[in-house]
């Protein structure tokens, strides 16, 4: 299968205090994504476990963080931009699942999104991840039978790996809508809604870490994602392939830090930093 998917995203920075934002580079509040990636089926285990494929055909990124840049820099932050887009563009990531479909976790892409500011790192990493979930198919099909106007859950709960460091916890529930074609394709429709929360886990991150070495220094730090969203997926009734997916996720990105004694240029005992973003993504698949 291949994936043709756009995201546009929209975000909003507070801080505490606001002379914070004097002190973080410049941060882009409209950014866009469309990418093309192929999908294929690695290998198959005896456990009935898969490892998936997604080659990276086409990246293309966009932002107006050259508005948000002092006078002479936007031509370097365009550059840097276009760099991105090169540097995903080519680019493989596997992802591994059971034999029910879950995501077990992914690898590879090396650096894929370390060229964006940590802020607006981890929502598109959380939309990649979204989209790989959906691709294996264990957040959206029912464990039983469903007449048009039934509702299921399922839980989103995952422990942090090495390939991913961060807990997840959360819910989807989705509904079936009823049955349409996509093309020659008789594909059910599948309405969803879910809540998500995402924290990185210091056990997993290791003490070399930012998050680590700021708690080892006494600083009280805080930092997790929450999200929330709701779309449509249209799902081959043949095989369970996805079709069409279209959502749109609102994030919360908060950031903690207390310690009194060791932040300059304020008084104030905690900083703290939030970054609210919603995004509307579109992802068509057709069949190679």
């Amino acid at each position: 299968m291949v994936y043709a998917t756009k995201m546009h995203t929209k975000a909003v920075v507070h801080s505490e205090p606001p002379e914070l934002q004097s002190f973080l580079p410049p941060l882009p509040t409209d950014f866009s994504m469309q990418q093309q990636n192929t999908v294929t089926v690695k290998a198959v285990h005896d456990d009935g476990s898969a490892d998936i494929e997604n080659h990276f055909d086409k990246f293309e990124f966009q932002s107006d963080l050259a508005r948000h840049t002092p006078d002479g820099f936007g031509e370097s932050a365009e550059s840097a931009q276009r760099e991105i887009s090169e540097h995903v563009a080519g680019q493989d990531i596997v992802a591994h699942y059971d034999r029910e479909g879950k995501l077990l976790g992914f690898e590879g892409g090396e650096g894929l999104f370390e060229g964006l500011d940590a802020a607006y790192r981890e929502p598109l990493r959380q939309a990649l991840r979204f989209f790989l979930e959906q691709v294996g198919g264990n957040t959206l099909y029912p464990d039983y039978p469903v007449s048009p106007g039934k509702t299921w859950k399922h839980k989103l709960d995952s422990p942090a790996t090495a390939a991913y460091p961060y807990d997840v916890t959360g819910e989807n529930t989705l509904r079936y809508v009823g049955k349409t074609k996509v093309g020659e394709v008789e594909a059910a429709v599948v309405e969803f809604s879910f809540v998500n929360v995402v924290r990185p886990s210091s056990k997993v991150l290791g003490p070399t870490e930012p998050l680590s070495q700021l708690a080892s220094h006494g600083m009280g730090v805080d930092m997790h994602i929450e999200g929330q969203g709701k779309g449509r997926v249209l799902l081959a009734l043949d095989d369970g392939r996805v079709l069409e997916n279209h959502a749109t996720i609102h994030q919360t990105l908060s950031a903690r830090l207390d310690n009194p004694g060791s932040i300059p240029y304020t008084n104030s005992k905690t900083m703290k930093l939030v970054v609210q973003s919603d995004s509307e993504m579109d992802v068509v698949g057709t069949a190679k």
